[in-house]
């Protein structure tokens, strides 16, 4: 696959390839790789840094193993740039009940992170742990309802080092490094249906409430359509809204420096709202157009994103008295563009 964002100052793009083989009729192995060529003048980097560039680079290597109606699944994934490393394991275990009508999933997942500075020293850690359940239930022979429920914990250097909040200063302002809490936990539960339509057409609705000890909260509602056509094309559209409130932590602008123990001014901590237009085409090429090759599918991919901020302030904009400045929005495009091989 090749993935490309453009949007909000920020442009980003890279391959993706994953490849999946298996070994007897048991095991099955999996790896990817996956890159982000970043270029960002995005508003933060304009209001107090300049433009820059960098790579991001992720593999990861995965084992499946298969035991009558249980699948077992573990992995490892390390993700590099030139101020940050990830390193994440996980397991899984999926499990079929009552005739395949009903699966329950269990996950775990561990992460290790270091967070630098360029030419600087700095280094500090983060710790993460994810842990997933999952239930999914045939309703009816056209009908398909699922549950997923995930809680993650992280804590040690959860801020950004380059990321500085603002304080008042006459009618002017100052801006000193962010500082956040060292832990975190947040939970999200996620609703999903499917639902068969009579004409070979699907439909899928999602609805998803996160929350946090950081005070955040979010919704999220998703709506997606696809629709066969003849034996090859497929089409596909959806809508996704997004809304959370800010961070206990936040605001765009602190009466002065240090006035309370946290302090960030990141745009995703403050209380915004966004939503998503998405459409899609595939075409699948069956058994004999390329030899050696049982299926090939090509998928294109358009999603047009607008995100509008309730509390965070373009200080890019000149303004006589600091926290007049106009609110900030931004749009974004987003295209993928994806080959699927099977042989």
């Amino acid at each position: 696959m090749y993935h490309g964002y453009e949007g909000g100052g920020m442009d980003i793009n890279g391959p993706f390839v994953l490849v999946r083989k298996s070994a007897g009729t048991n095991f099955s192995l999996n790896g990817h790789y996956y890159v982000d060529s970043v270029s960002s003048a995005s508003i933060d980097v304009r209001a107090t840094a300049s433009a820059y560039e960098e790579e991001r680079t992720e593999y990861s290597a995965g084992v499946d193993f298969l035991h009558e109606k249980t699948i077992v699944s573990a992995g490892y994934t390390n993700s590099e740039e030139n101020d940050f490393s990830a390193d994440t394991v996980f397991v899984s275990v999926s499990q079929d009940f009552f005739g395949d009508l009903t699966n329950l999933s269990l996950g775990y997942s561990r992460g290790w992170d270091e967070v630098g500075m360029i030419q600087s020293d700095f280094s500090e850690d983060v710790d993460r742990q994810n842990y997933k359940l999952g239930l999914s239930q045939v309703i009816t022979k056209n009908m398909l309802f699922g549950v997923d429920v995930d809680i993650i914990t992280d804590e040690g250097y959860l801020n950004n080092p380059y990321r500085v909040y603002r304080y008042q200063s006459g009618s002017s302002f100052e801006t000193a490094t962010e500082k956040y809490p060292q832990t975190r936990t947040s939970t999200a539960v996620a609703l999903r249906s499917l639902y068969y339509l009579p004409y070979r057409a699907s439909i899928k609705a999602e609805y998803r409430y996160f929350t946090d000890s950081w005070g955040i909260e979010a919704d999220t509602f998703e709506l997606q359509y696809i629709h066969p056509v003849g034996p090859s094309w497929v089409f596909e559209g959806r809508y996704r809204y997004y809304q959370q409130t800010s961070a206990d932590f936040y605001s765009d602008l602190f009466p002065f420096q240090d006035s309370q123990d946290f302090m960030g001014r990141d745009k995703e901590l403050s209380t915004f709202s966004d939503y998503t237009i998405g459409l899609g085409a595939s075409y699948i090429f069956g058994k004999g157009a390329i030899p050696h090759v049982d299926r090939l599918k090509l998928t294109a991919l358009v999603d047009y994103l607008e995100f509008s901020y309730d509390n965070f302030r373009d200080v890019t904009k000149p303004s006589t008295v600091a926290g007049n400045e106009p609110l900030y929005g931004f749009d974004a495009w987003v295209t993928r563009i994806s080959v699927t091989m099977e042989y």
